[in-house]
């Protein structure tokens, strides 16, 4: 697979206490397979759909223990570079760039609007095998309450060109690398408790968004909203047992026009 261009999102991982449970979950909610952990990556576990590594599960390192996320990464050609320019524009540095055997050098980060993110810099490991296709990853979108901080941020650290969507009824905006769409930004509406911190949310491709929100409720997840039909794909927003918010889509049952964004300038 090509390398990606710079601020492609790549890669999605998750640290959960019971890891075991975790795979239970997603195994039947997305048809994930899970290969061998790796001891010598503190258990790390890739998983895999239809035999493509798709994202991966770890548990938490001592003193990090606490709710369970999806932490999206972006794509770098130089990790180090990037980790300046995201300290140069406002973000927090949260692990230096740290070469992770042959397989890639990573960092996490926060952007000014408080949402945790990732950098990889792709070595033999150079991220999603798939992605759209049922139990890949699809798309992300950023939440958060402080729009102008993380749109400036985003578009200075990793080159982005933007639109925005013309809707009176939501903040919106798209991220695109090269003419093409890579992340959302959503602004958190009051309908989200304070409480709630600024989040990127990750969405993975399901062949039938209703089978998977019955499956995944029944497992214990938590429906935030939906089902609902967008032009886009039928889908729906969803915490698992544990505390990790994410997304589940149907892309191929669309309804609707897609609607129209403007250029920012």
């Amino acid at each position: 697979m090509a390398v990606r261009p710079e601020g492609t999102p790549c890669w999605a991982d998750a640290m959960f206490s019971d890891v075991e449970g975790a795979k239970s979950f997603y195994g039947d909610v997305l048809g994930w397979t899970f290969g061998e952990s790796s001891s010598q990556y503190g258990n790390y576990t890739q998983a895999y759909a239809d035999e493509k590594a798709v994202a991966a599960v770890v548990p938490p390192m001592p003193g990090q223990e606490g709710q369970s996320q999806w932490c999206l990464y972006l794509a770098s050609p130089d990790a180090a570079a990037t980790a300046g320019r995201i300290r140069e524009h406002g973000g927090e540095v949260l692990m230096e760039p740290m070469q992770v055997g042959d397989f890639g050098t990573m960092c996490l980060a926060r952007e000014p609007s408080d949402a945790v993110f990732g950098v990889w810099q792709g070595g033999i490991h150079e991220g999603f095998e798939a992605v759209a296709v049922p139990g890949a990853y699809c798309w992300a979108e950023l939440f958060t309450r402080e729009p102008a901080k993380a749109d400036s941020f985003l578009c200075d650290v990793f080159g982005y060109t933007a639109k925005q969507l013309q809707d009176e009824a939501i903040d919106f905006r798209v991220f695109d690398v090269g003419g093409d769409p890579v992340l959302g930004r959503m602004r958190m509406s009051e309908d989200f408790p304070p409480e709630v911190p600024s989040y990127i949310n990750v969405y993975f491709t399901v062949a039938d968004c209703d089978d998977a929100v019955a499956t995944a409720t029944r497992r214990g997840g938590v429906l935030r909203f939906g089902p609902h039909d967008s032009p886009f794909g039928r889908l729906a927003a969803l915490t698992d047992p544990q505390g990790a918010n994410f997304s589940v889509i149907d892309v191929t049952t669309t309804q609707g026009e897609r609607p129209q964004a403007a250029d920012v300038t």
